[in-house]
């Protein structure tokens, strides 16, 4: 008998929902102690210990990108004083980025779900990845005191001389609690990669790894490279200003633009830090609500690497307009184009996984399709700012407010939403309204345009950066863009109510909500504390949708 015509074009292989029950509890249920969470050493709990944390520090930052919203609305800035408008961006730049997107997958999704992935019972080395959440709260300490205390005003970028010299703020305090983070990130970079290189399960070869745990991969080779030269750079900033060596300062015969070298050779590919992972958990969304194994599979993972390599050279195109050289300022430009090709390849490859599959739109994927198109045009304005010429007229606008935005904001925590929503079920063993999380998903997507794109047009007007007042002329784009972070805001507050909701009331979660592959879906959800009762042992390539 002839197959129906839709299934002579390719038979898909649908994993089972249910898997047998562990005779072990569940990670949720062994010792409910407050010391058995404080305490704890498996990668689950410390997981979400961190999912609370930056969930925390996500919301005390967003409450300040309100407040400059808020005075934005009006040319002469009656909210605030220039001084707390400037205190109010260095809080929301700092906490989002070192205490919310660096942190966000890799260590809470990352520290989830990397020994599942691989069939371990556990990462290489358990007490360094608590101590990589204590640590990070330590960081984030000093950090809240800074603000406590009377706050910052230099930015989350630090610039000196301003900052190691004429600043009156708390700068050694936000100081020191950036410099302790760095070394929460080098201990979850080095726990990473020694556990992919030594945990994997038998048969989990290099090239049958899922792309999340390549990308988790490509991430902590740069968090164990790069990071300690951010802590180096803050750590003089310190000593400059503690004991008023000239490092920064050119009276005392310091260079400042020593300290941008040091800083953005840190803090571009520390951009990679954030998106890779992102980059990540959309691989894994598409593959799962496309049924199809993700097109060009060696190539998407080698173009983590490569993006990774590359991070590092490109450095200088954050110094156009400083006193650096044309001829290199030549050289970082081009390389900044290049950059931007396996990032292309990632883009087009996830498109045409799509396009061959059967997709299903679920509140992952809407995610997925979101951070496409965000992460697309954040890309092709990154290349407007690496060309020189333009680079020189918008620099310092909120062209690159917008630019950098529609990467880390519109990019990666459309990822990092899109995975927490792909892996909820598993996470929690609860399923969350379907419905709501499409409305939230649509919400993000609208209020986040509705924010930012304007601001392309205001940095192209000539609008700077980082200024509470502005000509009457740009009224319209600002109430346009305050406007839009209301709604992103309301976006933003929905999934936390259903997701916390579906705690309580949601509909209980099988072993594979989406009859997706990988090794974690074949766990029960909530997976049990050791993960695994018997070694797995992979015998097929990541994503085999078809038989």
């Amino acid at each position: 008998m002839d197959k129906p015509a839709d299934s002579q074009r390719r038979d898909i292989h649908h994993p089972p929902r249910e898997v047998e029950p562990s005779a072990e509890p569940s990670y949720l249920e062994h010792d409910r102690s407050l010391k058995g969470w404080l305490l704890t050493t498996d990668h689950k709990r410390i997981g979400i210990l961190y999912l609370f944390t930056i969930t925390f520090f996500f919301g005390i930052a967003a409450f300040a990108a309100a407040m400059m919203r808020a005075d934005l609305t009006t040319p002469q800035g009656d909210l605030v004083i220039s001084e707390t408008y400037n205190k109010l961006f260095t809080i929301h730049g700092v906490l989002m980025v070192w205490f919310f997107l660096v942190p966000s997958i890799p260590a809470v999704l990352g520290n989830f779900l990397l020994p599942l992935m691989l069939g371990a019972k556990d990462v290489a080395f358990p007490r360094i990845n608590l101590a990589s959440w204590y640590v990070f709260v330590a960081a984030g300490l000093f950090t809240l005191y800074a603000m406590v205390a009377g706050g910052v005003d230099t930015g989350w970028t630090f610039y000196t001389p301003y900052s190691s010299t004429y600043s009156n703020g708390h700068v050694i305090s936000m100081a020191m609690g950036i410099f302790i983070a760095g070394f929460s990130s080098i201990f979850t970079g080095v726990n990473f990669i020694a556990t992919v290189h030594k945990m994997r399960a038998p048969g989990l070869t290099w090239g049958r790894l899922p792309l999340f745990v390549w990308s988790l991969y490509a991430t902590s080779l740069v968090m164990v490279l790069a990071t300690p030269v951010l802590a180096i750079t803050m750590f003089l900033v310190m000593a400059e200003r503690l004991f008023g060596v000239g490092i920064f300062d050119p009276a005392l015969g310091g260079d400042p633009i020593l300290f941008q070298h040091l800083f953005w050779f840190y803090s571009h590919p520390a951009v990679y830090i954030m998106i890779l992972p992102g980059f990540g958990a959309i691989s894994e969304i598409i593959a799962t609500f496309s049924r199809q194994r993700v097109f060009g599979y060696s190539v998407v993972a080698f173009s983590s690497l490569a993006i990774a390599g590359l991070g590092f050279l490109v450095w200088g195109h954050h110094m156009f307009v400083s006193s650096q050289s044309v001829y290199a300022g030549l050289v970082f430009s081009l390389l900044s184009f290049l950059v931007a090709v396996p990032s292309a390849i990632k883009v087009f490859n996830w498109t045409v996984t799509m396009i061959l599959g059967r997709v299903q739109f679920t509140t992952p994927l809407l995610y997925a399709v979101g951070f496409l198109g965000l992460f697309t045009i954040g890309g092709l304005t990154g290349l407007f700012l690496a060309t020189l010429a333009v680079d020189v007229h918008v620099h310092d606008t909120y062209f690159v407010v917008a630019h950098f935005h529609y990467i880390m904001v519109g990019g990666m925590v459309m990822g990092y939403l899109g995975g927490l929503h792909l892996w909820w079920p598993k996470i929690t063993g609860r399923m969350y309204h379907e419905w709501w999380g499409r409305i939230g998903a649509t919400l993000i997507f609208i209020g986040f345009n509705l924010t930012f794109f304007p601001q392309f047009l205001l940095g192209y007007l000539g609008m700077p950066r980082r200024y509470h007042t502005y000509p009457e002329e740009f009224q319209f784009l600002n109430v346009m863009s305050t406007a839009g972070a209301t709604i992103l805001g309301l976006g933003y507050m929905l999934p936390l109510i259903y997701l916390i909701f579906s705690l309580w009331k949601g509909e209980k979660a099988p072993a594979n909500p989406w009859r997706a592959t990988g090794l974690e879906w074949t766990t029960p959800s909530p997976p049990p504390k050791h993960n695994f009762e018997k070694t797995p042992v992979v015998d097929r390539e990541a994503y085999a949708y078809e038989d």
